[in-house]
């Protein structure tokens, strides 16, 4: 028998479900005291066949299971049936949070095949509510860009560019006047959409998943689709729905290793030496002085691959991964690989194994592999190609077989828009990207079952496909490729408003040798100007995350390299735990790397049984001399010792006064930074 209705609630999340007619609707999706859908009943999901709609009011609901195995987790599967065709939909709800993430199954049932031009992973109708739009944008270096808006009209976030979050970014946090927030995110790495149109009588329906622009996928008979999923939060402000998403990531979400568990310290040749000036002696006069600094990880990033020409280009040669450049690397990479091994770190490569350069031998091998629309090439190979994934597969095994690889760092520099759409290798003319992203997916999945103890590193640009669908096969993402101290800042509190702090990577303040660098990436180690202040408050900046560095460590000055030895020892005792395991209040708004917005920023990690927390505080450039910070989630009565971890004299506080005063700051400089623990 068929329920009329689903009650799925716990203590923080009521979400129902009501029979009508043959379908079901969501009729209350509440938390908090505050009930976001509106009088019209929402259909969960909708997708378009054959030039008609349905969703699941119009399809017969045949049958609702419910699987508990897995602790924390309610799966709820609706089974609907249509002409032709049926639609499995999935929903979790996950324990403890006000968190719901849906998807879909749709598959072919009939003789002929069927047209999908558009679906919906979620579709709500929102209650009327005067309403603030919060999202990001995002381009190389200005990544997590806001942008507040009234609710109101038409409004339409998506990307087209083929990278998730290049344009806007797959996330948006909608608040009520009372400040209560509804968020969603797309999990998807290409491209996606969010709609928010208005209905007749009040309110919005909201919409998305995989974008529909230049999108549709045939579907032959026997065969089946999955919908990029989408995940809902809801919670009484932004912290607690950033927290509900962290929870979530780290314990059912997040792949980890038992190097990416530790939150590690890694070293990148890139910024100071990219292809340029690399080679094997500079590779291992720094892996040579990365050891005692108390390095973990040290990467060799772009450059090692291709001709054996030390002037060869990376970005011409990609795809000749068969290729080790044996003019900068005359004994090969698995020579550098044991000489990292030997000294007790793990060994980590660069390695864009979607791109494809104009001057590669693969492409021209093997033609089938190569992405083309309208039989131009689109700048990469072609994932939806099963003959692409294995060569894929083969390529990261032999990096880390034969090369001895524990990290991967898997960039992806193109935007590849609709993608490919060519009809000869494994997919559709409308469906080229999206089976390039399911293949993408299938591969690396692949590599981790193959080798669970390898670290998976996401890139693009930088920062260019930040996306919940990848942070659920990767260890960790990389946000930027500047990294001057503002921008840091502004990148992890917009990044850290939908992932855990522990799989955001990013390295202190650079050293390019760049000759067109952003204009505040200026960074000189011989500077004067770098005092030891000034050095702590880039490195604690860089803390905040995955801790990092890219700098000839050689020529490094004597006191700061003494200096990053203590910094790393300390981040290692005292800091990764937090930033591993505890929940993250922003407690300053958003700063700007344009000079604009908050400058005294301030974050609180608290441990999830609130016995200790970690305040940083960061006085920038144009701040008042001095700031009050009111910390968040303490024990109102409980009177706490607040101190550093070098010799600073501590004091005392009550938690109610901490919360509602706040903790006076009037002795640091601009460029200046406080890193203090709470017992």
């Amino acid at each position: 028998m068929i329920p009329s209705s689903l009650d799925l609630s716990n203590r923080r999340i009521d979400l129902r479900l009501a029979g009508v007619a043959n379908g079901l609707t969501l009729s209350t999706l509440a938390a908090d005291g505050v009930a976001w859908l509106g009088a019209a009943p929402s259909a969960l999901f909708s997708v378009t066949v054959d030039g008609r709609h349905y969703d699941a009011t119009s399809l017969t609901l045949e049958q609702v299971t419910e699987d508990t195995s897995t602790e924390g987790v309610r799966h709820i599967t609706l089974a609907f049936s249509g002409p032709g065709f049926t639609v499995t939909a999935h929903l979790k709800t996950y324990a403890d949070t006000a968190l719901i993430e849906v998807w879909q199954e749709i598959r072919n049932h009939g003789d002929a095949p069927i047209r999908i031009e558009r679906i919906d992973s979620l579709d709500l109708n929102l209650a009327p509510v005067d309403g603030s739009l919060f999202h990001y944008t995002g381009n190389w270096g200005s990544e997590f860009e806001p942008h507040r808006r009234r609710l109101e009209g038409s409004i339409r976030l998506e990307s087209r560019s083929g990278r998730s979050s290049k344009g806007d970014h797959p996330w948006f946090a909608l608040s009520n006047p009372a400040g209560h927030v509804l968020s969603a995110s797309v999990a998807w790495s290409g491209n996606w959409a969010l709609r928010f149109d208005p209905l007749a009588a009040g309110g919005w329906r909201l919409s998305g998943g995989v974008n529909d622009w230049a999108f549709f996928k045939d579907l032959a008979p026997g065969t089946a689709m999955e919908t990029a999923p989408v995940v809902l939060v809801l919670g009484p402000d932004l912290n607690t729905v950033s927290q509900a998403y962290a929870r979530v990531g780290r314990q059912h979400w997040y792949p980890t290793t038992s190097v990416s568990a530790k939150v590690p310290v890694e070293w990148n040749h890139w910024w100071p030496y990219e292809d340029a000036e690399i080679n094997e002696t500079v590779f291992a006069q720094n892996v040579a002085r990365a050891e005692p600094m108390g390095f973990e990880v040290c990467t060799l990033d772009a450059g090692w691959f291709g001709p054996s020409d030390a002037g060869t280009f990376w970005e011409h040669y990609r795809g000749d991964w068969h290729q080790v450049n044996e003019g900068r690397f005359p004994s090969g990479l698995r020579a550098l690989g044991d000489q990292v091994h030997a000294r007790g770190m793990k060994f980590g490569v660069w390695c864009e194994i979607e791109g494809l350069g104009v001057e590669a031998q693969v492409a021209r091998d093997h033609p089938e592999y190569v992405a083309l629309r309208d039989g131009e090439r689109v700048g990469c190979v072609c994932f939806g190609n099963p003959a692409v994934q294995e060569w894929a597969y083969q390529t990261l095994r032999r990096l880390i077989v034969g090369y001895g690889a524990d990290w991967i760092k898997l960039d992806y520099n193109l935007d590849a828009g609709a993608g490919c759409n060519r009809t000869d290798h494994g997919h559709g003319a409308g469906d080229g990207h999206f089976e390039h992203i399911n293949g993408y997916y299938a591969t690396i999945e692949r590599v981790r079952r193959d080798f669970p103890e390898v670290v998976l590193q996401a890139c693009s640009s930088g920062g260019l496909r930040i996306d919940l669908g990848l942070a659920r096969r990767t260890d960790m993402t990389f946000l930027s490729d500047p990294d001057w101290p503002v921008h840091d800042l502004q990148l992890f509190w917009g990044a850290s408003t939908m992932l855990a702090p522990n799989v955001l990577l990013h390295w202190t303040y650079s050293q390019w040798r760049n000759l067109n660098p952003p204009p505040y990436q200026t960074f000189d180690p011989h500077d004067p100007a770098v005092t030891r202040k000034v050095w702590d408050y880039l490195c604690r900046i860089s803390m905040l995350n995955v801790f990092g560095l890219s700098q000839k460590l050689p020529d490094l000055p004597a006191w700061l390299a003494q200096r990053s030895v203590e910094q790393i020892a300390l981040y290692k005792k005292h800091v990764r735990r937090f930033v591993k395991e505890a929940d993250l209040y922003r407690l300053t708004d958003q700063p700007r790397r344009s000079g604009e917005g908050e400058r005294w920023v301030a974050f609180q990690y608290s441990l999830p049984d609130r016995s200790e927390h970690l305040l940083f505080v960061f006085r920038l450039p144009g701040a008042e001399p001095a700031r009050a910070i009111r910390l968040q989630g303490l024990e109102p009565e409980r009177l706490y010792t607040i101190g550093g971890f070098e010799g600073e004299p501590t004091r005392q506080a009550l938690g109610r006064d901490l919360m509602t005063n706040g903790l006076p700051f009037s002795d640091l400089l601009e460029e200046d930074s406080a890193l203090l623990k709470l017992a």
